[in-house]
């Protein structure tokens, strides 16, 4: 049975301190700062012990975080997306908290850890490392623990509900003016590289993601109808890129002369089933052309920022680049603003007609 103690610290505040016990099973106890939630806890934890549901002091000391990341490598990191950024985050959890039972990664442990990832600059940049990228470790091991307590019930609630994400700063928006534009591609296709200039034109002209574009095979393409269908995004959901122009001018022209060795659009020479590397042929292209500050990713904002400025609404330019909400859209409210006052004008004066009449 339960005992709720209620407790009155120094500065007045009060706390309920409960205990749960069961003939032949541990005691168990947690502390609230309200009764009515140390009665739900009680009631909860009793049923669960009873129901043998309750694992904090068996399952979750079975078992430890290595065992729990392992088994989520093999079960879930196979067929995701930028699986090698995952592994990376998943094996820095397990060299730092990785020989501890779950029931002994603490929320005070992992912050700790994140705390100390803050503080110390990144190995390869040199850098403190972004709030981003700190929330992408915390995300890797929350993945984790989501696993254990859903889906093998090795724990009873995951730690990570009380270790916050970092504030991150708000998207940067650089995209290319008219002339960056005509310098960019024609330093591209001056480029010694076969694959820059279309590369570039296809993330430039569709606005997919640089994983989208450059992960693509043929099978994906359809010539007759001019799309490139992507069946698996990063928010899981189906979108077709409408092939331009230029653009399916270019994919026409290279599948008669494609590889057979391969699936991909743009292969690498070293490794036909990966696709090719055009980091220096990009970094080379971007200083013929005198432009600083951009990035790949930046073709996919100069896409977006192209298409608010001829009139795009937010739910028309969640549908071009494929995001479930307008939150991320929202940075390019600011480039439509003709869209915005000719609805408000047509409001306006649909209200100011009825009233006159």
């Amino acid at each position: 049975m339960a005992a709720i103690e209620k407790r009155t610290a120094s500065d007045g505040t009060t706390s309920y301190r409960v205990k749960v016990r069961l003939r032949g099973q541990p005691v168990q106890s947690a502390t609230f700062a309200s009764l009515t939630k140390a009665k739900q806890w009680a009631t909860q934890t009793e049923a669960a012990i009873r129901e043998g549901r309750h694992f904090k002091t068996s399952e979750a000391k079975r078992h430890t975080l290595v065992e729990a990341i392992e088994r989520y490598e093999r079960e879930n990191l196979q067929g995701m997306r930028a699986k090698d950024a995952r592994k990376q985050h998943l094996d820095y959890w397990k060299a730092e908290l990785g020989t501890l039972s779950l029931a002994d990664v603490t929320p005070a442990a992992v912050k700790q850890k994140l705390a100390q990832l803050a503080d110390n600059p990144s190995e390869r940049t040199g850098r403190p490392r972004s709030a981003s990228t700190l929330n992408h470790y915390r995300q890797a091991l929350a993945s984790v623990l989501t696993e254990a307590v859903k889906d093998w019930e090795w724990l009873e609630a995951s730690p990570m509900v009380k270790v916050g994400k970092k504030a991150e700063p708000r998207g940067r928006v650089r995209y290319l003016s008219d002339d960056e534009r005509e310098r960019l591609l024609l330093a591209c296709k001056e480029s010694a590289n076969d694959d820059l200039y279309l590369a570039v034109l296809l993330a430039l002209t569709t606005g997919g993601r640089q994983a989208e574009t450059m992960g693509a095979s043929w099978s994906q393409v359809d010539l007759s109808r001019a799309t490139l269908q992507l069946e698996e995004t990063k928010n899981g959901s189906r979108r077709a890129l409408h092939l331009v122009g230029p653009v399916l001018d270019m994919l026409k022209e290279r599948a008669k002369v494609r590889r057979i060795d391969t699936g991909l659009l743009f292969p690498s020479k070293v490794n036909p089933k990966q696709p090719v590397d055009l980091r220096t042929p990009w970094e080379n292209a971007l200083k013929a052309a005198g432009i600083e500050g951009f990035h790949w990713h930046d073709l996919r904002h100069t896409f977006a920022s192209m298409a608010a400025m001829n009139g795009a609404s937010l739910p028309e330019l969640a549908a071009l680049l494929g995001h479930k909400t307008l939150a991320m859209v929202q940075r390019y409210a600011h480039l439509s603003p003709q869209h915005t006052a000719s609805l408000a004008e047509r409001v306006a004066a649909q209200m100011v007609g009825g009233g006159a009449a």
